[in-house]
């Protein structure tokens, strides 16, 4: 099939990459234009960029979808399904009506549920169980398409944003095959979403990465693995804004005001929340490396306890 593809991060790109060494003809590639990273600001092409210039595929960087030159570029090209992968942004009616078969979007939620930007994430917030992919066909609704395929994979108790991502990225690319022989099947049966059951997620901002000691333990083990990549997990003490790299839940049952810190030892930094405890084994203060249990203990026990 030939294909057309618009997706920006790397989670896209592995996809894109996969759809191009399975043999399927990638016409063109839309993805976001360049941006200034990391520390040193230098302009930096996408994931999915990089991957079509490694193999020379035709590519699109428009900042305005409706603009006529990029709507005249993509016009002038014939292919038989859009894949859709976290492209970033919106896609007008124009586009969506191109393919000969159908537009298609990869989706990491188990659809209806957790519509909207940060599926993988809230999933993790709220503790649940299960998750999966949802290829759809896109309309311009919010990821409200009618549904091709589902696939479910169990979330595991040590599951991060990262892992998980990982884990529905090989889920999407076991079933690739599977979506393009229901494409090609003109009998394909389209499953309606029941939108009375649709759940919606927000955008990630940094501050919700900011956590206090009035919550549950497990509510705070959920926010450290769902920001576990970005916009991580931090608190404040003795107003220094400190990284908690990793962590776990303990069984506390004393009476002391959550916040309080209750043990530190060479195991970690142990803090009261409103149920139990957490500990603390790896963070971060700013500007610095991350620090282990021994070196957290040998350098700020003071900073922790005497103040």
């Amino acid at each position: 099939m030939k294909v057309l593809f618009a997706g920006t991060p790397k989670t896209s790109s592995i996809i894109l990459k996969n759809l191009i060494d399975l043999g399927h003809d990638v016409i063109g590639v839309i993805t976001q234009p360049d941006k200034k990273r990391g520390r040193r600001a230098i302009e930096s092409p996408s994931p999915v960029s990089e991957i079509a210039k490694s193999n020379d595929i035709k590519q699109f960087k428009p900042t305005n979808l409706n603009d006529l030159e990029f709507k005249n570029s993509i016009s002038n090209n014939e292919f038989d399904v859009l894949i859709v992968v976290a492209y970033g942004k919106i896609l007008p009616k124009w586009l969506l009506d191109l393919p000969n078969i159908m537009p298609v979007n990869i989706h990491f939620s188990l659809l209806p549920k957790y519509r909207g930007a940060s599926p993988i994430q809230s999933s993790l917030l709220n503790g649940d169980t299960e998750t999966g992919i949802t290829f759809i066909k896109m309309t311009e609704g919010l990821d409200s398409g009618e549904i091709i395929h589902k696939d479910i994979i169990k979330i595991k108790e040590n599951h991060n944003k990262l892992s998980l991502e990982d884990d529905l990225v090989n889920l999407a690319i076991i079933n690739i095959d599977k979506l393009f022989s229901k494409l090609s099947d003109k009998k394909l049966t389209l499953i309606k979403q029941k939108d009375e059951l649709a759940t919606y997620c927000s955008k990630i901002n940094k501050e919700d990465s900011f956590i206090n000691f009035n919550m549950r333990s497990i509510e705070i083990y959920n926010i450290f693995k769902a920001f576990y990549e970005w916009p991580l997990t931090k608190f404040i003490h003795n107003d220094i804004e400190i990284i908690i790299r990793d962590m776990y839940v303990s069984e506390d049952n004393s009476n002391a005001k959550p916040g309080s810190m209750l043990n530190f030892s060479k195991d970690g930094l142990s803090i009261k929340t409103i149920d139990s405890a957490i500990v603390i084994t790896h963070l971060q203060f700013p500007g610095k490396r991350t620090i282990g249990p021994k070196d957290i203990y040998n350098s700020y026990k003071s900073f922790f306890f005497n103040n």
